[in-house]
């Protein structure tokens, strides 16, 4: 009899079809590791819940993380080999009046969820209670004393309403005397956008406002959940005084960086250290036990947070690439946009007369019809001179906004932030650093 424990492929062949018989009774509940004998095959793996709608099947996750569905009918047994471990009485956690305090923000993604190994899937968590249980490193230097949860969702599913829901909450939160600073778990794909629009939501900060992440679930061992979380709680108790990214600074578990949350950019897809900073230094270097200063930032004060909460969503990031039809600015037009941002190559070029597709006459039509639009650098790093070259010129005459060396992401936040405020003047704003979405020039 083959055995199939999800170590290596299960085979392109069907299950041979086994005589009609009845199933075993077993002892095995979800959570548990089985044996699922068929006829001619035999399964391991952890026995998972299973929908109302699906009760003739039983789920089974093999070990290679894989989940399967087997027909009752053609199973001879189900073998308990281990059972799942119980969950542990509700841990009380005694406030320590020498610590400082802060507070967590959970939103959702993969640093706020745990294995269910009834489910086969996760679980939020939801409480202090939860933290400790997983992180309690974590408590070894502050109090989690307030845990909100303005929504759980992916940072995809993310907009301008959940990041102004968002930004009330830490108001609220910055404003308590006895909140020392605020960390909030993010999903990783779009959390930088959520960053940007905090820094720019957020007036007249007056303490940490720090989000945080993992790459890797809490139920691997290579999480990068517990490091990002002592180190985020060390930069919630700090001086600093400003929106920021706390992250792994490279591939092991040796520190973290403060990055600030209008020049910073998820780089990486799955490494741990998949956010750098661009165009700017990092406010610090933090340890599990300590904290380096490395560059200038708002300093912690007593002062209260006030908010700016206007927001245009008509508002477009717009990538160009050779050929291009320009007419693609026209629907933005159509349906009735009031702002892109047109991502350009180089120094801030796209084609001009001299090309087959010219963006020239287009960009000045568009313009002039109401369409603000703002340039950005596709390469990511170095900023944009118009200046240097012929075609940058030709298209800085049509009024396009040069935006030096904001990113394409903090832009877009930024634009519609500003045009979300009508007798603000668009371009002297855009070119105002709000919230250190300018860098210095680093050579």
């Amino acid at each position: 009899m083959d055995r199939i424990s999800g170590f290596g492929p299960v085979g392109g062949g069907s299950i041979p079809p086994a005589p009609v018989f009845k199933m075993k009774k077993s002892k095995a509940v979800p959570g548990d590791y089985v044996e699922v004998h068929l006829t001619r095959l035999i399964y391991e793996g952890v026995l998972l819940e299973v929908p109302e709608s699906e009760k003739s099947m039983i789920l089974l996750k093999l070990d290679n993380g894989y989940n399967i569905g087997l027909s009752k009918k053609d199973i001879l047994e189900i073998k308990l080999i281990k059972r799942a471990k119980e969950e542990k009485s509700k841990i009380e956690i005694k406030k320590d009046p020498g610590k400082p305090n802060i507070a967590m923000i959970i939103t959702g993604g993969t640093i706020a969820a745990r294995l269910n190994p009834r489910k086969g899937g996760v679980d939020w968590l939801t409480s202090s209670e939860d933290l400790f249980k997983f992180y309690p490193e974590l408590f070894e230097k502050v109090n989690v004393s307030r845990v909100e949860i303005p929504f759980m969702k992916a940072s995809e599913d993310m907009d301008f309403k959940d990041w102004q829901k968002l930004a009330r909450v830490v108001q609220k939160l910055l404003n308590d005397q006895q909140i020392k600073g605020v960390v909030i778990t993010h999903g990783t794909d779009f959390l930088h956008y959520t960053a940007e629009a905090l820094s720019f939501f957020l007036r007249d900060l007056n303490k940490p406002v720090v989000l945080t992440y993992s790459q890797r679930s809490i139920d691997r061992a290579s999480s990068d959940a517990n490091l990002n979380l002592q180190c985020s709680a060390l930069a919630a108790i700090s001086n600093i005084a400003e929106v920021m990214l706390v992250g792994h600074a490279n591939s092991n578990d040796d520190f973290c960086y403060a990055m600030p949350g209008t020049k910073v950019r998820k780089l990486h897809s799955s490494r741990r250290d998949a956010f750098r900073v661009v165009n700017s230094k990092v406010f610090a270097k933090i340890f599990s036990s300590k904290m380096e200063i490395l560059s200038e930032h708002k300093i912690r004060n007593k002062g209260k947070v006030k908010l700016d909460l206007d927001f245009e969503d008509k508002v477009a990031l717009v990538k160009f690439y050779p050929g291009q039809d320009p007419d693609i600015l026209d629907y933005y037009v159509k349906k009735k946009y009031k702002g892109i941002v047109l991502e350009m190559g180089g120094l801030g070029h796209v084609a001009t007369k001299r090309a087959r597709n010219s963006w020239t006459k287009k960009l000045t039509e568009v313009q002039k019809k109401g369409l603000i639009v703002c340039a950005t650098a596709q390469t990511i790093n170095g900023r944009l001179d118009p200046l240097v070259y012929s075609n940058g010129r030709e298209l800085l005459e049509t009024g396009i906004i040069y935006l030096e060396d904001m990113l394409s992401e903090t832009a877009l936040i930024k634009l519609s932030w500003v045009l979300g405020h009508k007798d603000w003047n668009v371009k002297e704003k855009m070119l105002e650093n709000v919230s250190k979405e300018f860098g210095d020039r680093l050579g």
